[in-house]
């Protein structure tokens, strides 16, 4: 029987990405996110909003992506799976953790910062994935196209992957 370990937090990150390098040359890159709820209390019918933070790991090329965009207060997707661990606090207290390992993420929000003059270019942003090279089949040769599809305009989106998660 096979398993799913997923999570997809849509939230705000809490701070900027820390990146470090393993000894091996590998990047790591944590975030804290926060995801929002909220309720009526049955009691005094006041909206109460309940805050959750996830700590969030970013690994290789992912993390230093998240290192160059990823900014505090920025709206985030990240797709990931969870990992739980254990460790000794100074005071020998033994502590349990969550982390989510992420494997996808995508900038939402405006695109400040992001190469453009001004920053003002509006919506969306960029989706990045740990696998991205190997998920994207390759162009066909020119020589395989055909006629119609060279005579259209392009729109921009032709190469696009259609795996939005939305």
């Amino acid at each position: 029987m096979a398993s799913v370990n997923k999570v997809i937090l849509v939230g705000n990150c809490g701070r900027d990405p820390e990146i470090r390098y393993l000894p091996s040359g590998q990047a790591v890159a944590n975030i804290s996110v926060a995801t929002s709820s909220r309720r009526k209390d049955k009691n005094t019918g006041e909206s109460i909003e309940d805050t959750q933070w996830h700590r969030v790991t970013f690994y290789d090329r992912l993390a230093e992506i998240a290192g160059e965009y990823v900014k505090k207060g920025q709206p985030i997707y990240v797709e990931g799976r969870l990992k739980y661990g254990k460790y000794t606090d100074q005071a020998g207290v033994e502590k349990n953790t969550v982390d989510i390992i992420a494997t996808e993420m995508q900038l939402l929000g405006k695109r400040e910062g992001m190469g453009g003059p001004g920053g003002d270019e509006g919506g969306g942003g960029g989706g990045y994935s740990r696998p991205a090279p190997a998920s994207r089949p390759p162009a066909p040769a020119p020589a395989q196209r055909q006629a119609p599809a060279q005579s259209k305009p392009s729109s921009g989106f032709d190469d696009m992957d259609d795996d939005i998660p939305f």
